[in-house]
């Protein structure tokens, strides 16, 4: 399997998958873009142990109208651990804002899923410039509304874990039934420990610092919250926590769990697609 799944496309088609690692002081980042290169530029953001390969579904549903750009956090995918550097949100966020520099890109809706949203929020946080709209999947607004039982934790002194294992731990993260793509499931078991552990509690300490919702509605984004119905990690009904957000727009879906990006990728492409074509007149030209 390919470090990123490729477009139908030519080669030589700038719609077609560009694999590329960047060489970043603290660590090489690695990076998949999909689409027109000269489309305005969607960021799409992965949560907790799992890697931009949890976009694959999505992405051939936005390349026709979107660049599309996929990161591997720091220590997740094909993306080192951060060295000189902790899993803090705010240090992945400028982790992303030097990565997006480097691929030139000036603005750009951020998405992101689960965990991936506090990465989003805090780039928006740091650089209001770059981020033109915010969309979150599936992101929980505070600690309170985390309903996940705590047996599905990993235990370090049975790492690496075994698929068994890894399956216990990710059944809260879709819908009843589904199952959980083999490659995700080797994906978390070739990382570290440490990294699932500390990009774990990093999430946690920026809720508990603030709650989203919170922080987003002093931003001043267009916002888009997309939640499955039946998520077993956080408690459905906490999107409308985000309703504190002026105009923030607020979709569930039904029959979804944590993970609408892969149990429901044409619903949850039509509404992010909707959304970014309701705020693109809004958003600053490439230059």
């Amino acid at each position: 399997m390919t470090p990123c799944d490729r477009n139908p496309h030519v080669d030589g088609d700038t719609r077609a998958t560009e694999d590329s690692t960047l060489r970043l002081e603290h660590g090489d980042i690695h990076v998949c873009q999909d689409g027109p290169r000269d489309a305005p530029a969607l960021l799409l953001i992965h949560g907790t142990a799992t890697s931009n390969r949890s976009w694959n579904a999505l992405v051939p549903l936005l390349t026709t109208s979107h660049r599309v750009v996929r990161i591997d956090l720091p220590g997740h995918g094909r993306s080192a651990e951060p060295v000189g550097r902790g899993y803090e949100i705010p240090e992945q966020a400028r982790t992303l804002g030097t990565a997006l520099d480097r691929l030139r890109v000036e603005h750009a809706m951020v998405v992101g899923h689960s965990s991936g949203g506090y990465p989003a929020t805090a780039l928006a946080e740091q650089r209001p410039d770059l981020v033109t709209a915010l969309a979150l999947i599936n992101t929980g607004p505070g600690m309170d509304a985390f309903i996940a039982p705590e047996t599905t934790a990993f235990d370090p002194a049975q790492w690496p874990p075994t698929d068994d294992q890894i399956r216990r731990f990710a059944s809260t993260g879709f819908r009843e039934g589904f199952h959980v793509p083999q490659d995700l499931v080797d994906e978390l078991r070739g990382m570290t420990y440490h990294s699932v552990a500390a990009a774990m509690q990093a999430s946690i300490a920026y809720l508990n610092q603030q709650p989203l919702p919170e922080r987003l509605a002093t931003l001043g984004k267009p916002l888009q919250v997309i939640f499955g119905d039946q998520d077993h990690r956080w408690r459905p009904s906490s999107a409308a926590d985000y309703r504190v957000v002026p105009k923030a727009q607020i979709e569930l879906l039904p029959g979804s769990g944590h993970t609408p990006i892969l149990e429901d990728p044409p619903r949850t492409a039509a509404l992010l697609l909707a959304f970014a074509e309701r705020h693109a007149a809004h958003a600053p030209e490439e230059t």
